[in-house]
């Protein structure tokens, strides 16, 4: 039986503001919740006037503050620009106000374009491959200490201390990240929607190289995927334009808000563009929900996951909202789960 769960890029549409974009991620977030979706997350950009989830702590708390049971977490911290413990201490605290259902997905991607990546990074080393695998197992092992632990005199400690930590994901979409996941004993997401090709090879050679630990005794392995799902297929395909221009836009400070469908169809596009969207267009499940809902099991059977974290970027939030409700329907979740309430505010 397949999953869904969500992440969400918090996307700007043209004619929009920020602050816009972020009440319609609590709303798709409430929305979900009372669907059945498993998890919510928060993914991390910089720089870009386009997506406006540039801290996924903050957002972690406050969709998780306006909802009650589906897990809410970050999809994922950008680690390279950030100490550990800061790291750590953040997500317990969240862990704290929210017990049982936060989230962290970490990952090394840029995020960002080169100008403010450099003004992010601590350390000139941030990004390697040499530096990465221990800032994650030292995440790792500042969150699993335990209040009973003995502490020595100057160790530091992520606190607040409580039982149970966050789940803990590796965010991926090379071997690498797969490797570094089996390695550590760690959760794995395999970003389809940046790069599909080898993924079956990738989730399959992190359940062959797992080594179980105390946090994560099985390997557990979901599939990130790209969907813009509507009541027809042109309709969907229509929606996805807005996407197909946006994208052909450099990333960073160039790449503006979300056009219009009727404004993106509008622009110019070269035939070198047309066939770079030619080839991006495997990224992308894209139509009505029999189409959809074949493609996505298929997906799942290739990389042998029984979860899916969807993320669907177009235009119009009603069509975005639209699109995970036909989801829902066609893989029957709110026929397998009550539907859930949502607070008001933090719990206590």
């Amino acid at each position: 039986m397949i999953t869904l769960s969500v992440v969400d890029q918090s996307p700007v549409p043209h004619g929009s503001t920020a602050t816009e974009a972020l009440r319609a991620t609590v709303a798709l977030a409430r929305t979900v919740e009372r669907l059945g979706y498993r998890r919510y997350w928060l993914a991390e950009h910089h720089n870009t006037a386009s997506l406006a989830g540039t801290a996924p702590e903050v957002l972690t708390a406050h969709v998780a503050s306006r909802t009650t049971t589906i897990r809410v977490g970050a999809g994922g911290v950008l680690l390279p620009y950030y100490r550990p413990l800061k790291v750590a201490e953040s997500f317990r605290v969240l862990h704290a106000l929210f017990p049982d259902r936060i989230d962290l997905g970490l990952g090394r991607a840029a995020g960002a374009d080169e100008a403010a990546a450099e003004a992010l990074r601590s350390q000139p080393e941030a990004l390697t491959d040499k530096e990465y695998p221990a800032r994650v197992a030292e995440v790792v092992e500042l969150l699993h200490g335990h209040p009973d632990d003995d502490h020595g005199a100057g160790e530091v400690r992520a606190l607040p201390e409580a039982p149970g930590a966050p789940e803990v994901w590796v965010l991926s979409s090379s071997s690498y990240g797969a490797g570094l996941a089996a390695g550590l004993g760690l959760r794995f997401c395999f970003a389809h929607f940046v790069t599909p090709a080898f993924g079956a090879q990738t989730v399959a050679g992190y359940r062959r190289r797992f080594r179980p630990s105390p946090q994560c005794p099985h390997p557990v392995a979901a599939l990130g995927v790209s969907v813009i799902c509507a009541d027809t297929d042109a309709e969907a395909e229509r929606l996805a334009i807005s996407q197909d221009v946006w994208r052909l836009r450099p990333e960073g400070a160039g790449r503006g808000p979300l056009l219009p469908v009727e404004d993106a169809e509008a622009q110019p596009v070269s035939r070198m563009e047309r066939t770079q969207l030619a080839q991006d267009r495997p990224k992308r499940v894209v139509g009505a929900p029999d189409r959809v809902h074949a493609a996505l099991l298929a997906l799942a059977a290739d990389h042998e996951t029984d979860e899916l974290v969807v993320l669907t970027v177009c235009h119009d939030p009603g069509a975005r909202q639209r699109s995970y409700e036909l989801l829902a329907d066609a893989f029957a979740l709110t026929q397998r789960t009550a539907p859930a309430g949502a607070g008001d505010g933090l719990p206590g």
